[in-house]
């Protein structure tokens, strides 16, 4: 499994968890602040299997693009990689940012 987190702006959120839940997917979402503006976000959390993480990154590219908007990616670091989001690459309107974790462990209750 792997979560996959993407932060938006806030008056795009709609029209992305529509188009989610549109190719079957579900997420849980809440309000978030930062940045430099300290703009409205909605930061969404959605768990999905491996094999569907392509899928989920095609919706939120496809969705972001209607809305003209830029996708960054989260890098996971691994042993000594420094991969990092540079601030010049992330636009401070307009930008979704995704970051993908594997989950270890998984519990419904």
């Amino acid at each position: 499994m792997k979560m996959v987190m993407a932060v938006i702006p806030k008056k795009y959120g709609e029209t992305l968890l529509s188009d989610l839940v549109h190719a079957g997917f579900s997420t849980t979402f809440y309000e978030t602040r930062g940045g430099m503006l300290r703009q409205s976000q909605l930061t969404m959390l959605i768990a999905v299997k491996d094999s569907e993480v392509p899928k989920i990154l095609d919706v939120i590219k496809t969705s972001s693009q209607k809305q003209n908007q830029r996708l960054h990616h989260g890098f996971g670091l691994k042993g000594g990689e420094t991969n990092k989001i540079s601030p010049d690459d992330v636009q401070t309107h307009g930008s979704v940012v995704i970051f993908i974790w594997s989950l270890d462990q998984f519990e419904l209750s």
